[in-house]
Order: C-alpha cells, then structure tokens, then sequence
C-alpha cells in the first residue's frame, strides 16, 4: 500500500488554492486546506462589496479540486519540531510539509482615534461590517477614505459613483506606485466623479474621532465616516510559533519559498519574504508563488533540489468606480512605465483580470501543473547574484579565543 504524504496548507487566499491544487498532482499526497471561511473572498474587489456591486465571494466548490480536503478553522501555533497544528476550533493536524500562505490584512493604525472610529476593509467581515454602516448614513454625509494606494483610490471612486461625498487623504501623494502620467489620470477621473483628493506632506491623518479627522497642518474634516485604507500587516502566527520573521512578520525564506528555519515549511503569497526581499502584495504575485511554493514541496517529495522562484509583474489595475479604471503598465522589476490605460477601456480590462483571476483558480484545480506562466525579474536575479558574489568573497570570521 503506497504511503501518502500529508501536505497541509494554511491559508485559502489566492497562493493557498493555487498551491493546493497544484500540490493534487501527485496521486500519494493528502492535501488538506485550512482556512477561516467556508467561501473564497476576493479581496480586489472588496471595494465593491462595500456599495453592494459585488460580494465578493466565491464557493470554493467552483475553484479548488475535488481532491482537496476544505477544513474551516484557524491555526492558532504551529509546532515545528512535531510537525503539528493547533487548531482555534480545539484540534490538531499533523503534516509532513506545510505551505504557509496566511496572506496579508490591515495593519493595527498607530494614529490616535483610527482603532476606535476608523473602518477597516481589509478583510471580507471589515467590508461587511462598513455596507450596513454606510447604508445608514445619509447621501449628504461627509465620508473619508484614508490611504492612496490601490484600496483607498478604489473605494474612494467607488463612492464617489455611487453619488457619496468623499474626500480622500493621500498622506502624502495619490497612487505612489504610478507613474506621473496614470497619477495625473486617475487624479481627473476623481475629480470628474466629485471626490475631493488631498496630498502633500501637511495630508497626513494625526488623529481620528467619531465624526472628524484631524490632519498634520492643524485642519479638521468633518466626517461622518472614516474608513483607514493606510497600510497591510501579516498575521504574527509565524513569529508566535518561533520561526524566524521580517520586520513587518513575514516569513523568511530562500529563494525556493523555504524556511530557513525548517525544509518542510514554505511560504506563498503576501506573508513569504524570498530572501528577505518580498514581493508586492497583490494577487498578482500571489498566483505566481502559490504553484511554485506546491511545485518546492513536490521537488522535495521526489527528492529532487527544488528550482528557485519566478515572478515578474506587468502592472497594476485600477477600477475607478463602474464605468473607468486604469492599468498601469510596468516592467518585469515592478516599476511603473509611462504608458497606461484608461476610461472605459481600463474598465473593461480590470474585470477581464478579476474575472480570469478566478478562472486561473479553477484551470488549476481542473487541470493542476498546467498553468507556467511564470515571468522572471532580471534586477532582482541580478540583485541576488550580486549579493551571493559579496557573501563569497567576504573573509571568514576571526575565531573566538
């Protein structure tokens, strides 16, 4: 009788359920998902939950494979050394490798008055939790949206569309990622839609209280709803269970996503920091490594020396409400070019990609290892060579008397 090997993944964002459905390739490996919902979230379009255009979820039955085991709970610590998850719910699971793809979330605000007063939308029940709030607030109610990148520019035009006052605080400038040229055109769409955008250095949020928020040049906004956009964290569950982390509670790992404190766990996704240089967080990352985190783990099961991760990006896409969006075109490095598109166009494509997003899901789970369209970013190979050559070439140290 042929011995499986279990395969635990924790986390079934974008990374985890596509490491999951790759890892079914083989016919000897027991895949079990854990995760805290009974349903997919689609995290980009959680803006769009908020004004009740899309909810946002969809029924892992359509996107993982019929050979994955769904377990709905939390892992509260994972022992290393047992090779043994603690679950919220009060069990266990025992694993001979771990993908550890926990994703990301809001980070906790360090301004004062943003814990209490200010709304989250992070995660799908933070989202949930502002729909029922906005829609008991009047359509004269002055609203604030905290935070230029992505999340924040997103839901600010959701809003703003849908006829609500919006003002949105840049802290410092809109869309920091874009180029001048995307910047200046997502800049007149909100204006065209009616939102107020505030940037600069004196746009920064010192303060937050149940209808205002104080800015650093001394400026109050009234504001009957705040909602903080403004930075991501990483669950603390690898720091908790004692495996080496970033600063912000990523996991540290090589270049093949593996632990550098243990071979049988690698990371995908948001929470993973590939030698200490992580990639964006997006899901446009987030599909890359999860297939290459399950394709590291399979190498090892085959006893074979796993290769290192690729992942280049394109750009970044923006839906500016219903009816206009932008897709900023990049280089492999991640860095914004000159040329984008926008409008009704920019619209069109930023569906297309949340669309086949989800469709990229399901092909996996249908037809897993299919899907190797991983791009390569020559600086950080470059980078990374670099930094080999230097660590080579330093004398060793003096030994202790």
């Amino acid at each position: 009788m042929t011995e499986h090997t279990r395969v635990v993944v924790i986390g079934g964002g974008y990374a985890g359920v596509m490491a999951a459905n790759r890892l079914t390739r083989r016919d000897d490996v027991t895949v079990t998902l854990v995760n805290p919902r009974p349903t997919f979230v689609e995290r980009i379009r959680l803006h769009q939950l908020v004004t009740g255009s899309h909810p946002a979820v969809v029924d892992y039955r359509d996107i993982l494979a019929d050979g994955v085991q769904l377990v709905v709970d939390s892992v509260t610590e994972i022992d290393a050394p047992q090779q043994r998850l603690a679950l919220a719910g009060g069990g266990t699971l025992d694993y001979d490798y771990l993908i550890y793809a926990v994703g990301s979330g809001s980070a906790a605000p360090s301004v004062p008055g943003a814990a209490e007063f200010a709304h989250p939308i992070a995660s799908l029940e933070q989202a949930e939790q502002l729909r029922p709030v906005l829609n008991a607030t009047p359509a004269t109610a002055l609203i604030t949206v905290v935070g230029a990148g992505p999340s924040g520019i997103e839901t600010a035009a959701e809003l703003a569309e849908a006829g609500r006052l919006v003002t949105l605080v840049c802290g410092s400038v809109l869309g920091p990622y874009l180029h001048p040229r995307g910047r200046r055109a997502v800049a007149e769409r909100l204006s065209h839609l009616g939102a107020t955008v505030l940037e600069g250095p004196d746009a920064t949020v010192t303060g937050v209280g149940p209808d205002a928020v104080e800015l650093a040049d001394g400026r109050t906004l009234p504001s009957t709803v705040t909602i903080w956009t403004a930075g991501f964290g990483v669950p603390d569950l690898a720091a908790r269970s004692g495996l080496r982390t970033d600063a912000m509670g990523r996991l540290l790992t090589d270049e093949t996503l593996t632990s550098v404190d243990d071979p049988r766990i690698v990371a995908a996704g948001d929470a993973g920091a590939p030698s200490g240089r992580p990639y964006r967080m997006s899901c446009q990352a987030a599909v890359q490594l999860g297939p290459q985190a399950a394709e590291t783990v399979l190498s090892r099961i085959a006893g074979e020396t796993p290769a290192p991760v690729r992942v280049g990006f394109v750009g970044q896409c923006l839906s500016l409400g219903r009816r206009a969006g932008l897709f900023q075109v990049a280089a492999k490095d991640d860095t914004a070019k000159r040329s984008f598109l926008g409008g009704r166009p920019g619209a069109m494509l930023k569906e297309l990609i949340c669309k086949s997003t989800v469709w990229q899901l399901g092909f996996e789970a249908r037809r897993p290892g299919a899907m190797n369209m991983w791009m390569t970013d020559p600086a950080r190979e470059d980078l990374l060579g670099a930094t080999q050559q230097e660590a080579l070439a330093a004398p060793e140290p003096a030994a202790r008397a």
